[in-house]
């Protein structure tokens, strides 16, 4: 036994493959379907929060009070658990916000869960709302779209519309927002970039990713809220009830006609088990050598 000993303490101090490695598993369960999702560790403070939230049973009846095909559906609002069907809704919480937490590594595909804020004016640190969150619906992009630096284009945009022989242009691109059609605001940019980049000389084409290539072009997403909002999870299961959710008919707000409640509940399981029920593959760990 005394033999034994050290070797059972090296595989307990040293080999973290000795403990089989856990995750936290959360579910938004609504009348059109559930969502699964996974919360990244390189967001901890949103991950730790989101849990404890979920935990106390803090997002149970509250709605998604604002859908938009083509871009997202967002909930989390305390004051929408017993709101009128008139009410506007969007500025409650809990009381504290979380410090941003915005990693390139992660971008606004389909199903990326991210958490709402208030403006660069009133929140120049981009600090995210202490419960409001938002799960990308978006839509398929094209390869150029994907390659627009968003600082470099809003600069050259601004300057643009800086001549009122443009104004034409400007106003279409209002009406289709005040329209909801994110996917028209999205095809008719795309076409006014050459015009653009031609009056102002900004170049505006940057290099991205093969990952985030692929995902906006084949599974769609809201590349313009990238660098802006903190992602933090993603939906690894559900992904037609985010359509389903997108689609109601609204009324006032972008507020659904009916309303849509969820319920959230977390589960801690396996690592391995999650990739075999969801298919969700976590990276390989990155080992430093000594």
């Amino acid at each position: 036994m005394r033999k034994s000993l050290p070797l059972l303490l090296l595989c307990l101090v040293v080999f973290s493959g000795c403990a089989q490695e856990k995750d936290f598993v959360v579910t938004i369960k609504t009348q059109y379907g559930d969502m699964v999702a996974i919360l990244y560790d390189e967001t901890p403070k949103h991950k730790q929060n989101f849990i404890k939230l979920a935990k106390e049973h803090y997002f149970d009846s509250l709605l998604f009070h604002r859908v938009i095909e083509g871009f997202m559906i967002q909930g989390g609002d305390p004051d929408s658990k017993k709101a009128g069907k008139e009410q506007m809704l969007g500025r409650g919480g809990p009381g504290y916000t979380v410090d941003a937490e915005i990693n390139s590594k992660y971008f606004h595909e389909k199903g990326a869960l991210s958490a709402a804020r208030l403006g660069n004016a009133q929140n120049p640190t981009k600090a995210s709302s202490g419960s409001q969150f938002y799960i990308v619906h978006g839509s398929k992009v094209t390869e150029e779209d994907i390659k627009t630096d968003p600082a470099k284009f809003n600069q050259a945009m601004q300057q643009f519309f800086q001549n009122p022989a443009n104004q034409p242009a400007y106003d279409t691109i209002a009406k289709l927002y005040q329209n909801g059609d994110m996917k028209g605001v999205q095809d008719f940019i795309t076409k006014l970039k050459p015009r653009v980049e031609k009056q102002t000389g900004i170049k505006t084409e940057k290099e991205v990713s093969p990952e985030k290539l692929k995902a906006y072009t084949t599974l769609g997403g809201a590349p313009q809220l990238d660098g802006e909002y903190t992602v933090f999870g993603k939906i690894i299961k559900g992904l037609d009830v985010i359509d389903k959710i997108a689609t109601q008919p609204k009324g006032q707000f972008d507020r659904p006609a009916e309303d849509v409640r969820m319920i959230v509940t977390v589960e801690e399981m396996s690592k391995k088990k999650i990739t075999k029920l969801y298919g969700y593959q976590y990276p390989p760990k990155v080992t430093s050598k000594k």
